[in-house]
């Protein structure tokens, strides 16, 4: 691609850095550099090395570093929320109240432990007493209403097709672990996921009365049953293919096709009133209604047992807690629990994290960060603008319709216009399990009431305390939580190139996020429709699949390497993320100076902010069923992969042949 042309335009974000802020907080941890290492080589190691080869990992964590891992230090806020209104008296009713009793109801571990599993007695119970596959699909519905989810994958969301109108859909489901290629894979690692889930599931059947051999049988039945139903299963990257994962369906057609699911029965008994449905991968309900005629009724209660204990496990008693913890310990790598202060954070942030937000923001969100970080969007809008203009690839028929949607895009900063209210919701301060199934059923009903309803776009779907960020492409928004509008992301005081290349890089991910292998098959309004001529999409295609290529170079442990279609949205954005954040960041005061801060170019401080996001260190169990399951490349290679590809940075750090990373022009690839 030609060295890009930047237009003039009145740039609102001034710089804010001087000298006298730069010398009283330095945003470059110089001292953690390693000079060891070339930048050419390993640019995350040279920025993150030393701090990597000391860093401790808590025994009760999985990781440490920042984005995903920053949650940790969060919660710490969000405990301290929570210690004060769960010892205070507060209005009945209040979000206060809600917060602090549930929070209350989980950290009274002598109460929980004392009911031992006697709160899923009765669901056990009705179990034991289905006798035919309507009273087991009857059971199933239920369930599926209180969040006891099993052989139904059921959820209302916006039509692909019409993304005005929520419609019902059906997901594959059915299985315990991450995904279906775990039940097939044969590998010394898979091996030993799989026999820590049957001994999962066996000591779920033990605590619960059965004799070791009883449990082992069972363990076994349930197990194949889920295999089965895997063999129907798609794997992670055909579930990227947009369009081959809808087809919505007449439910009186479905009642010829699938006939021992009875979809007219089973949808009345979720209290969906619909004549379709959106059956994402058909060939999973193909094979259950198979199953339900080949496999006993006997089989299918263990099934059911099997999935309630695993479901319900960790708001039991303390047995049942640890079993569930060793089963996940075998996934993560982690050492020991979390402290009951650490899971009941978690659990309140699930299920009343609206509730929690609004006292977060209360308590620790500055708006005029607000304010700044919409200047920052704006901005990069432009910058993304520009280098649409300056596409060699794209005829400008496509690129017009590229800007269309660009400009379309609704953004979302710091927290919800208007929250979420749980009125519905009674809190027991001293039944912890009860109040979980209050919640559940009412976020069930919360999502029911939205079919064949107008889409809410001014719905959030993370809270506003999570350190994340993410692009909604049926609503074609972007979405910045308060949570990641701090440092190393964003502060007031830190110079644009660190800002830029910090929560900048961010927004430009998102951005680009509409405009990848997925988000491109989106229109303007969050419609799957095709608005790309068929010369354009074909150049685009070529473009990813090198970038995939390139990717599934990259090895991560041993002999394991990145999915390069698995990660390749998120692989486009973060390549596009940083190339729109550079051109934005240009436009600034101090992006258009050579004026040294801490020793370093403001073009050097951008391409370190950008490494300094993504300081992550993992346990290697837990970066392998990441590598496995997670659409996003692991931190290390989501610095060096861009930047391998990115002119900017050779020239900021000089990057020469035979530098490990050094690609040659015609090697790097570019998409946006």
């Amino acid at each position: 691609m030609k060295k890009s042309i930047y237009l003039c335009l009145t740039v609102a974000f001034l710089s804010v850095w001087n000298h006298s802020d730069a010398q009283k907080k330095s945003f470059v941890d110089v001292a953690g550099l390693d000079p060891s290492i070339k930048p050419g080589d390993n640019f995350f190691r040279y920025v993150n090395g030393r701090w990597y080869d000391t860093v401790k990992i808590a025994n009760d964590q999985s990781g440490v570093g920042s984005y995903s891992f920053m949650n940790i230090p969060q919660k710490k806020l969000l405990q301290n929320i929570l210690d004060s209104v769960s010892k205070s008296k507060n209005t009945m009713g209040s979000v206060e109240q809600k917060v602090g009793d549930f929070y209350a109801s989980g950290m009274d571990l002598t109460t929980i432990n004392s009911r031992g599993y006697e709160p899923i007695k009765p669901t056990l119970a009705r179990i034991d007493a289905i006798n035919s596959v309507p009273a087991l699909l009857k059971f199933v519905a239920a369930e599926q209403r209180s969040g006891n989810s099993s052989i139904i994958g059921f959820g209302i969301s916006p039509d692909n097709k019409n993304s005005n109108i929520n419609i019902a859909h059906a997901y594959q489901a059915g299985i315990g672990l991450p995904d279906r290629d775990y039940y097939f894979k044969t590998d010394s690692p898979t091996l030993r996921i799989q026999q820590a889930y049957k001994k999962y599931l066996y000591t779920l059947f033990q605590l619960t009365g059965s004799s070791p051999a009883v449990a082992t049988k069972d363990a076994d039945i349930a197990y194949a049953i889920e295999k089965q139903l895997a063999t129907s299963h798609k794997t992670n990257i055909e579930l990227r293919d947009v369009n081959a994962n809808y087809h919505k369906m007449a439910i009186a057609a479905l009642g010829k096709t699938q006939p021992n699911i009875g979809w007219v029965t089973l949808l009345t008994n979720l209290g969906a009133v619909t004549d379709s449905v959106d059956m994402a991968q058909p060939a999973y309900y193909t094979k259950l209604n198979e199953l339900l005629k080949s496999v006993s009724i006997q089989d299918w209660k263990i099934y059911l047992k099997a999935g309630t204990l695993t479901n319900y496990a960790e708001t039991l008693s303390k047995p049942f807690v640890d079993a569930s913890f060793q089963f996940s310990s075998a996934l993560s790598g982690q050492a020991t629990q979390k402290t009951r202060m650490q899971i009941m954070t978690e659990s309140v942030d699930r299920y009343l994290g609206q509730a929690l937000g609004q006292l977060y923001v209360k308590r620790y969100f500055n708006e005029d960060a607000k304010k700044r970080v919409l200047v920052l969007v704006n901005n990069l809008q432009k910058a993304f603008e520009n280098r649409i203009n300056h596409l060699d690839w794209m005829s400008d028929s496509t690129k017009q319709k590229a800007k269309e949607k660009l400009y379309a895009i609704t953004k979302k900063l710091g927290y919800p216009d208007k929250w979420r209210n749980y009125d519905k919701v009674q809190i027991n301060r001293t039944k912890y399990f009860e109040n979980v199934l209050s919640l559940n059923q009412n976020d069930y009903q919360y999502a029911l009431a939205k079919l064949n309803k107008a889409v809410d776009r001014t719905e959030w779907y993370t809270t506003p305390s999570t350190v994340t960020a993410y692009y909604n492409p049926p609503q074609n928004e972007v979405v910045f939580p308060a949570g990641i509008l701090q440092y190393p992301y964003f502060d007031f005081s830190a110079d644009d190139a660190i800002n830029y290349g910090g929560i900048g890089m961010v927004i430009g991910h998102e951005m680009t996020h509409a405009f990848d292998d997925q988000g491109a098959q989106y229109d303007k309004d969050g419609n799957v429709k095709n608005w790309w001529t068929k010369e354009d999409y074909a150049k685009f295609k070529v473009k990813t699949n090198q970038l995939a290529a390139l990717y599934s170079s990259f090895t991560v442990l041993d002999t394991v390497h990145i999915k390069g279609h698995l990660t390749l949205g998120e692989n486009t954005a973060d390549n596009g993320g940083i190339a729109i954040a550079y051109d934005a960041f240009k436009l600034t005061d101090q992006g258009k100076s050579t004026e040294k801060i801490d020793g370093f170019t403001p073009d050097q401080r951008f391409f370190i902010s950008i490494a300094r996001i993504w300081r992550v260190k993992t346990r290697d169990a837990f970066l392998r069923t990441y590598v496995n399951t997670n659409p996003h490349s692991p931190a290390m290679w989501r610095v060096n992969g861009p930047l391998m590809n990115f002119e900017p940075f050779y020239k900021a750090f000089n990057v020469q042949p035979g530098d490990k990373n050094y690609k040659s022009e015609d090697q790097r690839v570019r998409v946006w």
